[in-house]
């Protein structure tokens, strides 16, 4: 068995980080860059905390700041726009997954214009040219982008989230500043938060998990157990950036070997009905883990030690059930709905929801084969 590793090229990690993007940039002589970011964050200055950088190193800069949740075909176009008429060297992403999925798709169409069309980059493709180099500062503790190959872009003709991986899309650097993450809501901290949980259960139990990935995904889970409540209740300053870190090792367990039907189906109700992927993800988790750990139940025994519980003397339903019981826990600690009524999603829709989800390209990796059937099941159970 040959297995692969991808990551970016470099990261920085710690509060006041971002300072290091103007010595990055010059010192691969990028002079004009494109910031990237949406209305929320500039709203938040956190956009002005990375322009200071930039101004204050006499960076030039363009922005395109109209990125939205769940990021569009038209969106990424309108800010290729902006790219291809500013001879830009590099994009600067900040935000969460929506803005740097966004800067990567402009990044790979800027040195790849036959995918100009958007569409023809979903799935798991392979584009001829690196994409135009991207930076990314995260201020979200979930997606972990930075660090991934995976890209997440709505087709809305077609009521479709294509989940584009391509190796030529990863950030070439990442910098990691639990700075820029300490003003999220409570909400925005809680749904990206179990967004990463998901990825390090997910990413753990697939079928193609082993060693190394594995190691990311039990220490990922670990510290996000520990520290989600606290960042997000509490803005707890040590939690906060002990989340940045954990949705980063995350990023770098799963985007080498995929995840699941979670993300299928939550992929679904982003298409159809705009919901946020992380809370999506936080709802249909422990749905999905009780599914899934009657084919890997030991491994449900190691996800159990990793985040803290007593695993001795379980047959192998309880170990599964105790896992699932705390991810319910904590989503109720953090106050996310539970149910897909409650956050009004049409009951009519889950056979159309589940037809989707069956051929989204996270279905393979699902550690349990499953039917379209199965799904419809899992949505109502969820509803």
């Amino acid at each position: 068995m040959i297995n692969r590793v991808v990551l970016n090229e470099t990261s920085y990690f710690g509060r006041g980080s971002r300072r290091k993007l103007a010595e990055e940039l010059k010192s691969r002589r990028y002079e004009k860059v494109l910031l990237v970011s949406d209305q929320t964050l500039v709203q938040n200055n956190i956009v002005k905390m990375i322009t200071d950088v930039l101004t204050a190193e006499g960076i030039i800069y363009f922005e395109y700041l109209n990125v939205r949740p769940n990021p569009t075909v038209a969106n990424v176009q309108e800010g290729l726009r902006v790219a291809q008429i500013s001879n830009i060297d590099a994009i600067i992403a900040v935000g969460g997954g929506s803005v740097i999925d966004t800067a990567k798709a402009m990044s790979i169409v800027m040195t790849n214009p036959e995918h100009s069309g958007i569409v023809s980059l979903d799935g798991a493709i392979k584009t001829r040219n690196k994409g135009l180099p991207v930076f990314a500062l995260p201020t979200t503790s979930g997606t972990a982008a930075e660090v991934t190959i995976n890209y997440v872009i709505t087709d809305e003709a077609n009521n479709k989230k294509m989940v584009c991986v391509d190796v030529h899309d990863i950030p070439v650097c990442a910098i990691i500043d639990p700075d820029l993450m300490q003003g999220m809501p409570q909400s925005l901290a809680a749904t990206t938060g179990m967004d990463a949980l998901t990825h390090a259960m997910e990413g753990y139990i697939t079928k193609a998990g082993w060693l190394i990935p594995d190691i990311f995904h039990v220490n990922s889970m670990a510290l996000i157990y520990k520290n989600l409540e606290q960042a997000a209740n509490e803005k707890d300053e040590v939690a906060i950036e002990k989340m940045a870190y954990a949705q980063y090792i995350a990023g770098m367990g799963f985007s080498n070997v995929g995840l699941g039907i979670v993300h299928s189906m939550a992929h679904s109700l982003g298409a159809y009905f705009d919901t946020p992927h992380g809370l999506a993800n936080a709802i249909l988790l422990p749905h999905v883990l009780k599914f899934n750990g009657e084919v890997c139940p030991e491994l449900f025994r190691n996800m159990g030690k990793a985040i803290g519980l007593n695993m001795d003397d379980l047959n192998d339903e309880a170990a599964v059930e105790k896992v699932v019981n705390a991810v319910v826990e904590l989503s109720k600690k953090l106050k996310i709905p539970q149910t897909l009524r409650e956050i009004g999603i049409q009951e009519e829709m889950i056979p159309t929801l589940a037809n989707q989800a069956i051929n989204d390209i996270c279905t393979a990796g699902n550690p349990r084969e499953v039917t379209v059937e199965d799904i419809i099941s899992l949505y109502k159970k969820a509803y």
